[in-house]
């Protein structure tokens, strides 16, 4: 089987609302080129599968130790993954009988895995949904996701990918001719900034998506472009930033009036925490706040008042709950940008 039939699938998340229109399946692939410090998904950044241990399953029967082929695994008051010598095979989580130890990526055929999305397709026509490839980052295993979507359009559903913008134009032209919809991260206006909370500077983020609306003008796919900003407390979510985005936002609007539908504030949440504890890494932002419901509002009005169409902002994510004050939630949804 060439390899390009293949790809590392993180998961499939059924019944998503927040990652396009209508009903939809969420595909999450593995790999990413930024290290953003807020990922909620840091499973997905590295490409190969890796394995996690999720102590409350396990029994302490030790068989995975035994059945690990690299020495990776050791028991003390639980199990310790040597993750320089694991390789990811996914042998300890064939013979745990707890389920204690999971893969995170597994390895699909474009055939088969369209055949699985299929399944939601009722979803799909009654709802006006479809299937969004994430991430980690949709680009990066490009020629897999692009026989996933020829296939999907083929079968007549609505289908968009998320991307954080870095990638090449080339590949950029491979997959948006079967694309509906664009979901496009943009996080942060200064460039320093930028490299300093993803890992990379936003110059390709920038001139990718002015590629994109570009490349609309003379296609006839994709439809439609969806900015999504994530609020970071002391991160993304200052003033200035939003400001600067709307501008940005604003600019584009210049290039192809009618295709950008929505600009989507995300508040942070902490949800994922346990993540980084079972791959055995720290979080930067284990112990910061979400935001408050006045803050979520004070950027969505601001986001409004700079923004040349202010009817497509729109926000999304819990806000933190304070003295007696109910909770106010709006749907939660893997945050990978």
């Amino acid at each position: 089987m060439a390899i390009d039939s293949t790809g590392i699938v993180l998961e499939i998340q059924r019944m998503s609302t927040e990652d396009g229109p209508g009903i939809r399946t969420t595909v999450f692939m593995k790999g990413c080129p930024l290290k953003c410090v807020w990922c909620h998904n840091p499973e997905s950044i590295n490409p190969k599968p890796q394995v996690q241990w999720i102590g409350a399953r396990c029994i302490g029967c030790k068989t995975c130790v035994q059945a690990c082929p690299n020495g990776a695994l050791t028991f003390d008051d639980g199990i310790h993954i040597n993750r320089t010598v694991c390789k990811g095979c996914g042998r300890c989580t064939e013979v745990c009988p707890s389920t204690a130890m999971e893969l995170l990526g597994k390895q699909w055929s474009a055939d088969a895995l369209v055949q699985e999305l299929l399944k939601d397709s009722a979803y799909f026509g009654t709802s006006g949904g479809g299937v969004t490839i994430s991430g980690g980052e949709s680009t990066f295993q490009a020629h897999f996701v692009k026989k996933v979507l020829v296939e999907l359009k083929h079968h007549g559903i609505h289908t968009a990918i998320d991307t954080c913008g870095i990638c090449n134009q080339h590949t950029l032209d491979m997959l948006l001719p079967h694309v509906d919809l664009v979901l496009y991260d943009l996080k942060e206006m200064d460039p320093l900034k930028h490299q300093q909370f993803t890992g990379k500077s936003n110059y390709r983020v920038l001139n990718n998506i002015k590629y994109i609306l570009s490349f609309m003008k003379e296609h006839l796919f994709p439809r439609e472009v969806w900015i999504r900003t994530p609020l970071i407390p002391g991160k993304t979510a200052r003033d200035e930033n939003i400001v600067a985005i709307a501008h940005e936002i604003n600019n584009l609007l210049s290039i192809n009036p009618k295709v950008i539908t929505r600009w989507d504030l995300c508040a942070f949440n902490n949800l994922c925490k346990d993540k980084y504890t079972r791959l055995g890494l720290e979080w930067e932002l284990a112990h910061t706040p979400l935001l408050t419901k006045e803050e979520l509002s004070h950027f969505e009005a601001l986001a409004k008042q700079h923004c040349n169409n202010p009817a497509i902002v729109k926000t999304s994510g819990s806000t933190r709950i304070e003295d007696d004050e109910a909770p106010v939630t709006k749907p939660k949804k893997k945050l990978g940008c």
